[in-house]
């Protein structure tokens, strides 16, 4: 068969099955996330039914698909929002980092995979898919909960480590030494500083070089200036990802919502090829061999989370119940897990790459679904009735 025409089978293939399933995750209330996942894995060497053609076009689309998601999760706060939460809930991150982040370190330290492999599990296991819980939130009507508040300080603090985290971590997988690891965490720090202070003072500005003219024009303006800052910051030995999501914070809120609206469908497909692309580099014949260790990770990490919440909220004054959902509710792990393990999959065993898969498919599936079973165990908890005690 022709190449092109194998090659436009083999992706419209996927990319209406993709479209199934996530027909199917909308049905039953969960995140497609897990299933991008598994079709990955089937169409991926070892898999059911391996593709060749599109492996080109899934690279590439997966790169886009990172820059997408990261541009839309920075458009999500202001430099001003950024400010605020590193004065009221720097502790609330503080905690939630190294809560979460241990025990995948130590993971990794048990496992023998090497200093480069435990920073990565750090990041893996820390850092909540604010993707996932956007949705679910939004999806459960409690973007109004009082408690609301401190799961998004929560996130953007997360979101602004890994700012310093993502070249760091790549630049040890890159072993590229020392100085160039200090220099890489060094250039992010000046580079974040630098945007919230043009956000702050500029954001105007900014926000001109992307508005005016049609949806056309506009949608070509972002998608450009996304590739172009992201490529800049790959350039200078700092995370592509890390460029979009900056990007994402200089831009004005008040076209935030225009941005989306024509981003998202955009976002929505590459971050699908992103997810199955993820799939199609891990063997599924292995998943079997780290299946257990991941569940045991999860499990630690849906209690960690919790713990954060708890903590979190309490800083916030909220009831215990709420305290509660805050925790449940920062369960998912999904898009930040998955780039931290492709940033450092040449650098690692492989197992670490699998067992992500693994980790991040149970708390891909059970992170959305922690809010709704949290609910009836808060209230028990909560408003146990006291048993009166006859003399």
């Amino acid at each position: 068969m022709d190449s092109t025409a194998r090659l436009l089978l083999e992706l419209g293939a996927v990319l209406f099955g993709l479209g199934v399933l996530g027909r199917i995750a909308g049905r039953f209330g969960l995140s497609p996330i897990p299933l991008y996942l598994v079709a990955g894995l089937a169409f991926g060497d070892g898999g059911l039914l391996p593709l060749e053609a599109p492996e080109g076009f899934f690279h590439t689309g997966s790169e886009i698909g990172v820059i997408l998601l990261l541009l839309l999760i920075g458009l999500e706060y202001t430099a001003e929002d950024l400010v605020d939460n590193l004065r009221t809930q720097a502790p609330s991150g503080l905690v939630d980092l190294v809560l979460n982040g241990l025990p995948g370190a130590l993971f990794a330290v048990a496992m023998g995979w090497g200093t480069t492999a435990a920073v990565a599990m750090f990041g893996i296991t820390a850092v909540s898919s604010s993707g996932i819980i956007s949705k679910v939130l939004t999806d459960m009507g409690r973007l109004g909960n009082r408690e609301t508040p401190a799961i998004l300080g929560v996130l953007v603090l997360e979101d602004l480590a890994m700012a310093v985290y993502l070249p760091l971590v790549t630049a040890l997988a890159a072993a590229t030494g020392g100085w160039a690891t200090v220099r890489a965490v060094a250039i992010a720090l000046a580079v974040l500083s630098i945007v919230l202070v043009v956000a702050l003072r500029f954001g105007t500005q900014v926000t001109r070089l992307v508005t005016g003219g049609s949806n056309e024009v506009t949608l070509l303006r972002v998608m450009g200036l996304a590739l172009l800052v992201a490529g800049l910051a790959e350039a200078a030995h700092v995370s592509a990802a890390v460029g979009a999501f900056l990007l994402g914070i200089g831009l004005s809120s008040d076209i935030a919502e225009e941005i989306h609206r024509l981003l998202e469908p955009l976002r929505d497909i590459f971050a699908a090829v992103f997810f199955v692309f993820f799939g199609l580099s891990t063997d599924p014949s292995k998943l079997p061999s780290v299946l257990l260790p991941a569940v045991a990770l999860a499990v630690v990490g849906i209690l960690t989370k919790v713990a954060t919440g708890w903590y979190a909220g309490g800083r916030a004054r909220v009831t215990r119940r709420a305290r509660l959902r805050a925790g449940a509710a920062l369960v998912p792990r999904g898009e930040f897990s998955i780039i931290v393990a492709g940033l450092v999959a040449s650098a690692v065993p492989a197992e670490l790459g699998t067992t992500t898969a693994a980790y991040v498919l149970v708390l891909a599936v059970a992170g959305p679904m922690m809010p709704r079973l949290m609910e009836p165990v808060a209230a028990r908890l909560v408003n146990r009735p006291r048993v009166e005690v006859r003399r």
